[in-house]
């Protein structure tokens, strides 16, 4: 079958599909319009990696769930992940759909919106149209592409202006099922001066569902908004994981991104904040374990257009086994955009023979009154750590943990969500075959 008759076939059925669950027509014409360009785009390009041998083609089939009335429905993973009860708001999507959606009545009161970005684009209608697809375009590749024109399910979080969101709100997404789709969406719009905290967790229920987690997630941080967002990836060996990150930051702005690599499959994610305006702040930490055969490509971003903009990168990434990871740190800073100080930081280290881990610092420098610097590093455990330790009576395998846990740790503790932070800790210590 040629290339033009499965993508009218393929539009025929997204046509059918959306109609069915009563998009509006805008939407739709978005969605076509991201199909046609699939066909015409290349793979995303990821610095040493072949992404064109890593399952990334099959979008999937459309899985449809019934809600569920209440958390006792849940399965124990995600009741696992759930302060009981809710005090801020949750979200949680089971394979393509959302099933359950809890909002404290004083936040709503306040103006705040928590729903599924399906319902958001009937119901809130001026507010998606205006910044869906703005951040992560459906133009830039071949998979953002898919998303657009696929994704299901996802997450609407709105801050109005003036308002802020003490308790975090959750979001959960489940996949256990092969062969479905599984692309949600995420924007979150934080209005001036307004505060929010966004926590997630991707997980499979087994280590053998097979699918494609094609996700994105997209931030609008108003002028002097604080926009916290963390995120947990724990997808199984037989998923890939591709995931877009990207943030929008206005004057006075500040986006922290706080993420747990926890995947057994293979990973490729790029986390990017866009310093739009004078004073606006970014500050991103990333931690990652690869074990097995994993294949992994770790990117952060940091692009600065405004005057006295300030970014701050940190990634950490531990490999065993013979897993592999391409760890890319990218600091822009544009021409005009004076004052800024952009700072990266990559570290990995190799706890096998066979594991290898790959750093790659960039700084892009196109104006003269600015700081920037970079720190990279890829080696073994410190043996100076590890015999201090052990000249204290610890042995040799409690003082490489105690060694590898404290190089992790300072972004796990950033982790806002109690159940959310002690899942991380117990996948860390599951990785490096502590339990």
């Amino acid at each position: 079958m040629g290339t033009q008759a499965i993508n009218l076939m393929n539009a025929n059925a997204l046509r059918a599909w959306s109609s069915a669950i009563g998009e509006p027509h805008w939407l739709l014409e978005r969605r076509i319009q991201a199909l046609k360009l699939e066909g015409t785009l290349e793979l995303p390009k990821v610095e040493k990696t072949k992404l064109e041998k890593w399952d990334i083609y099959e979008t999937g089939d459309y899985k449809a769930e019934n809600p569920w009335s209440s958390l006792e429905d849940a399965p124990e993973v995600v009741r696992g992940l759930v302060a009981s009860p809710v005090k801020g708001g949750l979200i949680v999507q089971f394979n393509s759909d959302v099933v359950y959606t809890e909002l404290s009545e004083s936040l709503a009161a306040q103006g705040v919106i928590l729903t599924d970005l399906h319902t958001a684009a009937k119901e809130h209608e001026a507010l998606v149209q205006r910044y869906l697809y703005q951040a992560v375009k459906p133009g830039e590749h071949r998979l953002s592409a898919a998303h657009s024109a696929f994704w299901s399910g996802g997450v609407f979080l709105y801050v109005p202006d003036g308002v802020e969101v003490e308790t975090p709100i959750q979001a959960i997404f489940l996949n256990d099922t092969s062969g479905v789709r599984f692309a949600p969406h995420v924007l979150i719009v934080a209005g001036s001066n307004s505060k929010i905290v966004y926590v997630d967790h991707c997980v499979s229920s087994r280590d053998d569902v097979k699918a494609l987690h094609n996700g994105v997630v997209e931030v609008f941080a108003g002028a002097g908004s604080k926009v916290q967002v963390a995120s947990v990836h724990q997808l199984a060996a037989a998923t890939t994981d591709f995931t877009e990150r990207r943030a929008v930051v206005l004057a006075d702005g500040a986006v922290e991104w706080i993420i747990g690599e926890m995947n057994n499959g293979y990973t490729a994610s790029d986390t990017k904040t866009l310093l739009q305006g004078n004073g606006s702040v970014s500050d991103t930490k990333v931690i990652a374990i690869g074990t097995g055969i994993q294949k992994s490509s770790y990117t952060t971003q940091a692009r600065h257009f405004g005057r006295s903009s300030v970014s701050q990168m940190i990634t950490r990434a531990v490999m065993l086994d013979e897993a592999s990871a391409i760890i890319n740190g990218i600091t822009k800073i544009e021409k005009g955009a004076t004052h800024c100080d952009g700072q990266q930081t990559e570290r990995v280290l190799m706890l096998s023979p066979k594991a290898r881990g790959d750093a790659n610092p960039i700084l892009l420098i196109d104006e003269d009154d600015v700081t920037a610097g970079h720190a990279a590093s890829v080696g073994q455990v410190n043996a100076e750590q590890i015999y201090y330790l052990m000249s204290r009576g610890i042995s040799r395998s409690e003082a490489e943990y105690l060694v590898i846990f404290g190089f992790l740790a300072p972004v796990i503790s950033e982790i806002p969500l109690e159940g959310v932070r002690g899942r991380l800790q117990n996948l860390v210590e599951s990785k490096l075959g502590r339990s």
